[in-house]
This record gives structure tokens, sequence and C-alpha cells, in this order.
């Protein structure tokens, strides 16, 4: 009896040791009891892993999308800045045969607007300038001084030996001159009547007198007429005509200019001549009466061989730019549509017609002038050719250099706008609007994941909650369960 208790007490003794230290150990592992886990570090890797690929998917492509922009906005910029230098060096004039006056005091010469230039010498003599008629008023006390009310009327023509000559082409301009208006007031009111004619008041020692100054001109003489309101007499203090009126009051008379060109008397009503012969424009500023002065003209061969040249080199950075951007490997533009297109526009450059009405056997194109392309894709210039082409067609060469539609700027200026369009959709800056709105786009969608992500983890934090408060409750009863079975193994 004694050995059957004995046998069966030890083997009750020896299982429940084993199972309490088991069960506690995988109760304590299963539940984090006396792990240190922190529930809510857990929970934010455990959103973050949820999110991670998605969120390195959109920084990835915000990367790319951010080389796309900043390489098709370069791009662009260059172009622009290529052609905005050519424009200016076209501009400075060095690139045609420009007049030059050797006595500069008395003439600036410049080249008409789209003028290829000109040649030879010319003989200049100034003998007067044009000047504009300067009226002024009688004396008065000051210039608040009031002088009457009405109508002033501006009639002009020609003021010459006391006499007027109206000009039935120019019609007159009344000026309505207001009650209690001062002379201050009647200036402003000539002023702003737009008739070519300035008014100022001027103070003298003999008190303020109204000045009107017209244009440059012989028949650009004027008097002046008042209807006197009669309300408000005066106002006829202030008109003035060449028979009748005061001939100190005339300051200055309308005159045209009078030169010889050449030996050639010429006039002209403004001392601004444009196109006075082939290839010349002058602004006269002083005479020279019996002392004339020539005018010549420079030559612009060496300017035009060192713009190809310097042309050549600032369309190969372009395209090394362009080649970089679409490189397959590397290039943040490879798969662009604009920057393809760009290239080809580039590459049609040399053969283009940028002077459709050059005479037969003139220069038409940039390939006219020794510019191509060669199988790498770079531009050459053959200097050879450029050379020839100056000696035997110097006036052709130099009107592909100024400043108008055609030409090597109006042309290369023109595919640079297509080329860098924000309207046209295959332009630059509808790439760069295109990729700009994508970049917004990605972070739109960047920030609701982010948003998400925090969701998700506060959703975890919130569950993780609850599961700890069960683990401690799960813990309190691991313990009542382990004291109770040391309990019975202390019995046993």
């Amino acid at each position: 009896m004694a050995t059957s208790v004995s046998s069966t007490t030890s083997t009750t003794t020896t299982t429940p040791k084993t199972d309490s230290a088991s069960i506690g150990s995988a109760l304590a592992t299963a539940l984090g009891g006396g792990t240190g886990i922190d529930m809510t570090a857990l929970a934010g890797s455990l959103a973050e892993a949820q999110y991670a690929g998605k969120l390195a998917n959109i920084d990835k492509q915000a990367t790319k999308v951010d080389t796309e922009i900043s390489q098709a906005s370069q791009l662009k910029s260059d172009l622009l800045a290529l052609a905005t230098s050519l424009g200016t060096r076209v501009r400075a004039g060095d690139l045609a045969a420009s007049p030059t006056v050797a006595n500069s005091a008395v003439a600036t010469a410049s080249l008409p607007l789209g003028s290829a230039g000109g040649s030879g010498t010319y003989s200049l003599e100034v003998t007067s300038l044009a000047s504009p008629q300067v009226l002024n008023s009688p004396a008065f006390a000051a210039s608040s001084s009031v002088p009457g009310a009405g109508t002033l009327t501006l009639h002009f023509g020609t003021v010459a030996g006391g006499s007027f000559t109206e000009d039935a082409t120019h019609a007159p301009v009344d000026v309505t001159i207001a009650p209690g208006a001062t002379l201050d007031d009647v200036a402003t009111a000539i002023n702003g009547a737009g008739a070519g004619v300035t008014a100022y008041v001027a103070t003298a020692a003999d008190g303020a007198h109204l000045v009107l100054k017209g244009k440059q001109g012989a028949t650009q003489g004027f008097t002046l007429s008042a209807t006197e309101d009669p309300n408000n007499p005066g106002l006829s203090a202030l008109a003035w005509e060449p028979v009748t009126g005061s001939a100190t009051r005339l300051a200055a008379t309308a005159k045209d200019a009078a030169f010889k060109l050449d030996g050639i008397a010429r006039t002209s009503p403004s001392n601004t001549v444009d196109n006075v012969a082939p290839g010349l424009s002058l602004k006269l500023t002083a005479t020279n009466a019996g002392s004339p002065t020539t005018i010549s003209y420079s030559d612009p061969t060496s300017a035009i061989s060192g713009a190809m040249s310097d042309l050549t080199s600032a369309l190969n950075q372009i395209v090394t730019e362009l080649n970089s951007d679409l490189d397959v490997a590397n290039g943040g533009l490879y798969a662009d549509p604009a920057t393809r297109a760009a290239k080809r526009s580039l590459n049609q450059l040399t053969s283009m017609t940028i002077m459709p009405n050059a005479a037969a056997g003139d220069p038409r194109t940039l390939s006219d002038l020794g510019l191509s392309i060669d199988k790498s894709g770079n531009f050459t210039l053959d200097t050879n050719k450029l050379s020839s082409v100056l000696t035997s067609k110097p006036a052709a060469v130099a009107a592909m250099f100024t400043n108008g539609l055609y030409g090597v700027y109006g042309t290369f200026d023109g595919l640079t706008r297509t080329i860098t369009s924000s309207s046209d959709p295959g332009g630059l800056g509808s790439a760069v609007t295109k990729y700009t709105k994508l970049k917004t786009s990605l972070a739109d969608q960047r920030t609701k994941l982010v948003a998400q992500q925090d969701k998700f983890r506060s959703q975890l934090v919130d569950r993780f909650a609850r599961a700890n408060s069960n683990v401690a409750g799960s813990k309190a009863t691991l313990t009542q369960l382990q004291a109770q079975v040391a309990a019975w193994n202390k019995t046993n």
C-alpha cells in the first residue's frame, strides 16, 4: 500500500513541475511579459513597413521628376540665352558694314532698320539744323495769375517774313480754358490737348511768361487765337499771329535742317534723317558750313567670321547638353518628346532657308556660309567656304546678319521660340509645366499616404493598448497559477 502511494506521489510531483515552467514561459513569451517590448515603437515600425514600399516608389518618381524639371528648364534657358546673345551681337552693328562720321560732332550715322550696310564714302556738310517755333506770352505777375477764360485755338503752317501760310492738311486744335484757370492751368490744358505743342511757365525778371514750343520743321509753325468768355475777359492777351502780333514774342522760328550730301543740297523737317542714302541714316547735331566731313563704312568680314565661329561653339554646347539629357542610361529626358523634337529642329538649322528673298547666287542658308553637321551630330564650320563667300558676296552675307524677320538671328530666334514654347504641347516650356504639375500631384499623393500611415499606426497603438490590458490581466492570472503550482509542489 505504501509502495503504491509512494509510486503515485513520485509521478505526480515530477510532471507538474515540468508543465508549470513550460506553460509560464510560453505565456510570458506570447504575451510580452518580461521582454520590455515598446508597443508604441512596434506600432510605428509596423506602420512604416506597411507603407515603406509605396512611399519609396513616390520618392523615386519625385526624384526623377525633379531631374526632368531641372534639365528641361536648363535646356530652355540655354537656348533662349543663345538667341538673346545672338540678337545682341546683331544689334551691336559690327556684323554689317556700318557708317561712321569722321567729325562726330556734326552728326551720327547708323544703318536703316533691316539694312545690310553700305559701302564707299560720302561727303557731309550741315548748314543749318531743324528747329521748332518758340512763342512766349506777355508778362504776368505770377504763374498763379488768371489770364481769363474762353477758347484758345492753335493753327499750324509756315511762319515766314511776317506772314503765315496755314497748312490745310493740319486741322486747328481748340483748347478750353475754364473760368478761374491760372497761367499754370493754361499750360496744363495745352499739353493735354495733344496738339504737338508743349507749354510751360517761365519766370523772368519782368514776370511770368507762358512759353509754347512746337515741333521741328518749317511747316510746324503755329499761331494762337482766342475766343474770350465775356464774363471772364483777358484771354486775348495770349493770342498771337505774325502780321499784327509783337515780333518780340516770337523767340524762335520753325525751320528745316539744311545739309549737303556729296555736294547735293538737301533739306529735312527733322534733324533725324532716315534712309538719306543706301545703308545710311543720319542724326544731325551741329553745323560745319564750309568744312565738309567724311562718312565711311567699316569692314565686317572679321566680325562675321568671329560670330560664325562663336555660334558654332555655342550650338555644340547645346548639342552636348541635349545628348546628355537624352542618354538612355543617365539622361533625365531620354523619353521626353519635347527634348527629342528640339534635337530634330537643331539638326535642320543648317539647311533652313533664312533669306527667302535672296538674289540668285547669293547665300540663302547657314550651309552656304560653311556651317554643317558631322556624323557625330556636332556642328562644324568650313572657314574656307565662309571666307570665299565673304569675298565674293560681302553685301549678301552682311544682309544675313541684320535685325529683321529673316537672317541668322531672325531664323534662330523663331526656331528657339518654337522649341521652348509653353503654348505648344511639343515645346520645352510645356514639358516643364507638365512635370511641375506631376511633381505637385506626387507631393499630394505622398501627403495622403503619410496620413494613412499615421492613421494605421494610431490604430495599431490602440490595438496594442487593448492587448497590453489583456496581457496585464493574463499576467495576474499567470501569477496566481504559478503561486498555486508552487503551493502544490511544496505540499507534495
